[in-house]
């Protein structure tokens, strides 16, 4: 049994990103852990806004077998470029080091969005090797429909996977988990539709031979 930790910036990033492979490694009774890094608040975001997220977070963690889900208050969602980097290295620093998860999987260092870009730089500062003694097996990187490829790839880091995990078996149950959030579901043909994510995991699979997958670029691995 191993431990997987994913970390999302925001609800749904998780299973935009990692739902299949949840799913499928949860399914061999592998432990899962998932961190909701943002909150929303005033005035971007109302209360009611935010408890259906999480509920819709939860709701869809528990259809693919999530263990735990931790959900970080103390950070804005659509503003972590006003957060002290330090806090949120520390914030996850500490989770990670409780858990000590085998596989950690977190978002791409090249998304458009700053939360993204900003969690993925935490995430490495809280699992450096730096003599604590844990670092996790492997690290990935994970690609968000609507974010990964909106950046300029041509200046920016491109998503050039170069690991895919077959979810042909668990592809219905990720379709299953993004539509608990019905928040953040968008008619086709917009990047955060039932369709493109379909879509996606299709391309993908075709890519590697199977019916469908998930990519990922592996950051770092010890063997």
């Amino acid at each position: 049994m191993k431990k997987v930790l994913v970390i999302a910036p925001h609800p749904d990033d998780e299973v935009l990103g990692v739902g299949g492979t949840i799913a499928k490694f949860a399914a061999k009774g592998n432990e899962i852990y998932v961190i909701i890094v943002t909150k929303g608040y005033p005035p971007l975001f109302n209360e009611d806004m935010v408890i259906r997220g999480r509920q819709e977070a939860l709701k869809a963690h528990e259809l693919l077998g999530v263990k735990k889900t931790f959900f970080l208050d103390k950070f804005p969602a659509a503003k972590l470029d006003t957060v002290p980097h330090s806090e949120i290295n520390a914030e996850l620093a500490n989770i990670i080091h409780m858990l000590k998860p085998d596989m950690l999987f977190i978002p791409f260092n090249g998304d458009i969005h700053l939360d993204h870009q900003q969690v993925f730089l935490s995430s490495l500062v809280a699992i450096r090797p730096n003599g604590c003694g844990f670092s996790p097996q492997s690290i990935y990187a994970y690609e968000t429909l609507s974010e990964t490829n909106w950046n300029a790839p041509y200046l920016t880091p491109g998503f050039i996977p170069n690991v895919f995990i077959d979810i042909s078996d668990f592809l219905d149950k990720k379709i299953q988990a993004m539509k608990s959030y019905q928040s953040q579901i968008k008619p086709f043909p917009n990047e955060r539709s039932i369709e493109s994510l379909h879509a996606l995991a299709t391309l993908r699979g075709s890519t590697v031979g199977v019916k469908a997958a998930e990519a990922f670029v592996l950051i770092r691995e010890i063997k």
